[in-house]
């Protein structure tokens, strides 16, 4: 993706990156680096040049230079020095590896494998549910030769599969046969493929602000342009008001959303607000895109019924990555005949099929959906709660929304100082995802999301962790004066 970044909006993603933690030199391509491995700056985009960026930042050329020949030095900027430089990933890993007298390197960004020795807050993700899949896989193997014969293509999937996910839906008070479903690999690859068949460049795609950060990746991948419309700070539900204009004034091609506890947030969208939504997306001429991936993880035991059942225009996606485990790779579109007749051809241009093996292994595990689900949720719910005492304990003037599902809390920061959290974040042991990452043009330095996954110690670990790199901040004159502007600001 070629192009170049202005000033004014290179500004904005670097949000208060100059703390005083370091010289400003290496705060600066702290947090470039930053943005470059957790994709807010995408790849081959040249920087702004190093007298207008100084200029903007209102700080001297000569820390600008010095940012950018670190980011050369490191392999995330290409070009001669002086030139437009332009991002890059390094060729070589190097994995924790710390430069004299600097900050450790940031190698891994959510989506990459953590660096050995940190704990992992940037995924919201579990281990396998154990026993239960490795069941599945040994009876796949069993019911594997009858399937050799074949040449195993199908751009649709195995049948086993989609009945069985056509199943799954029709028990949950949606008719829906098999040949209302495609199976993916994952809901990542099936927003993929609904993108590429609904959506041209420059088309519109409505989403929540925050939002699932890959999902704003693949809506930008396509070409289309995000249009972030604004959850309420605090309180359940939606704002419909905010939905329904944006949606009658701008008519967007697409709706992506997520209304089963939500990422980041963990709320659950409630029955009365899912058919408003869809009567304001028919109306618009819009395409309603529901990820499901959550769904399953249900901590507080809410009923809710899926939007499809209040449209047959609704296209649903699902995945078994958050209930079962993500290397799995099995997801599922579900939407009408002639709509999966269109995803199949478009995914013929991404790929010819899923692994087949994979998908028998996963026909098991959606027949027997809640097998693992009651010891896993027990577990979350510990984690939850564990998770919510620490935070008000070690961090008190962070505010935190109790989620009502999923696997993470969003919190609220005293300071908008996410960002700067995330680059000193692998010094005290943990890897953060910056709360800038679940928005569009910036937002959410003020936010962070941290996941309940990790076991209770681990948990209690990573909040002491958390609460020193806060303190570390916090000791910062620059970091002072930005509280002290913030309380006048809140005060005016």
């Amino acid at each position: 993706m070629a192009g170049s970044l202005n000033p004014t909006a290179f500004s904005r993603l670097l949000g208060e990156w100059n703390v005083g933690a370091a010289p400003a030199y290496r705060e600066l391509a702290d947090v470039v680096r930053l943005l470059i491995l957790d994709g807010r700056v995408p790849l081959d985009v040249a920087l702004p040049s190093e007298r207008t960026l100084a200029s903007t930042l209102d700080v001297s050329r000569t820390t600008v230079t010095a940012a950018y020949g670190s980011l050369r030095e490191q392999g995330f900027l290409s070009s001669r020095q002086g030139s437009r430089g332009r991002t890059c990933i390094p060729q070589r890993t190097l994995r924790g590896e710390n430069p004299p007298g600097g900050h450790r390197i940031l190698t891994a960004s959510p989506g990459l494998a953590v660096p050995e020795g940190l704990l992992d807050l940037a995924y919201a993700s579990l281990p396998a549910s154990g026993e239960v899949v490795h069941r599945a896989f040994a009876a796949a193997i069993t019911e594997l030769p009858a399937l050799l014969p074949g040449f195993g293509y199908d751009a649709l999937g195995v049948s086993a599969l989609r009945q069985a996910i056509a199943a799954h839906y029709s028990n949950a008070g949606v008719p829906t046969d098999e040949e209302q479903i495609l199976v993916t690999s994952g809901a990542q690859h099936a927003l993929n493929i609904v993108l590429r068949t609904l959506a041209g460049r420059q088309d519109r795609v409505l989403v929540e602000q925050p939002t699932y950060p890959n999902a704003l990746d693949a809506i930008r991948a396509a070409g289309c342009r995000p249009v972030p419309v604004p959850l309420p700070v605090s309180g359940l539900g939606w704002d419909l008001d905010s939905l329904n204009s944006t949606l009658m004034q701008l008519r967007p091609k697409m709706a992506y959303v997520v209304p089963d506890f939500h990422n980041p947030t963990g709320r659950l969208m409630p029955d009365s607000q899912r058919r408003q939504l869809v009567k304001a997306a028919a109306a618009s001429g819009t395409i309603l895109v529901v990820d499901e991936t959550l769904r399953e993880l249900n901590l507080d035991g809410v009923a809710t019924t899926p939007v499809a059942a209040f449209s047959s225009a609704v296209v649903s996606i699902g995945s078994l990555s958050k209930s079962h485990w993500a290397g799995l790779r099995s997801g599922w579109i579900r939407a009408d005949r002639a709509l999966i007749q269109r995803f199949a051809a478009a995914r013929s241009t991404l790929d010819l099929g899923g692994p087949v093996v994979e998908q028998l292994a996963s026909a098991h595990l959606v027949r027997a959906l809640t097998e693992p689900m009651p010891a896993r949720l027990s577990a979350l719910r510990n984690n939850r709660s564990v998770l919510l005492e620490l935070l008000q304990e070690h961090l008190p003037q962070w505010q935190v929304e109790r989620p009502m599902g999923g696997l993470s809390v969003w919190c609220r920061l005293p300071t908008p100082v996410s960002t700067a959290l995330t680059v000193i974040a692998p010094d005290f042991g943990i890897r953060l995802a910056a709360g800038p990452r679940f928005g569009i043009g910036g937002a959410f330095e003020h936010y962070l999301r941290v996941p309940f996954t990790l076991p209770p110690e681990q948990l209690e670990t990573a909040v002491h962790a958390l609460r020193s790199a806060q303190d570390r901040l916090n000791a910062l004159p620059q970091l002072r004066r930005t509280m002290k502007e913030s309380r006048q600001a809140a005060i005016a």
